[in-house]
């Protein structure tokens, strides 16, 4: 009578699966790779690297619900504006200086919806790159 040995469990682990898994999906993105249409860079051209940035205008908006109007590039000084107001002045100054932000500081005790309610005021009325400017923790 023959014997016949016990057969013991395979301690290695199947990888070929994986593999299979991988290579589909290698094909896949291969296929679909010229289907992305890449985002176009663009590239600094000759003399626009020398301009240095210009300061924002800072819009602050005090608990008050005052809006006062501070200009980073110019001498820095404050002045009291209404909405209505404030849409052209900011219009007149960023047609004098072609890509100079906005910023809006809140006052600490304003609700959030007070802040968003002037950043919307402010794109309708067609003033480019606004956005909103914060304090670190100290």
């Amino acid at each position: 009578m023959i014997r016949q040995r016990p057969r013991r469990a395979m301690s290695q682990m199947n990888v070929v699966p994986y593999i299979d898994v991988m290579l589909v999906l290698l094909v896949i993105f291969m296929a679909t790779a010229p289907f992305l249409s890449p985002s176009q860079v663009e590239l600094p051209r000759m003399g626009q690297g020398s301009s240095s940035p210009v300061g924002p205008l800072e819009v602050v908006l005090r608990s008050d619900a005052s809006l006062m109007l501070r200009d980073r590039a110019a001498d820095g000084h404050e002045e009291a504006f209404t909405e209505g107001r404030l849409v052209a002045e900011l219009r007149a100054r960023q047609a004098a200086r072609p890509g100079q932000p906005v910023v809006l500081a809140g006052d600490r005790n304003l609700r959030y919806e007070q802040v968003m309610r002037l950043m919307d005021l402010l794109q309708r009325g067609g003033v480019e790159r606004i956005g909103l400017l914060v304090q670190p923790a100290s």
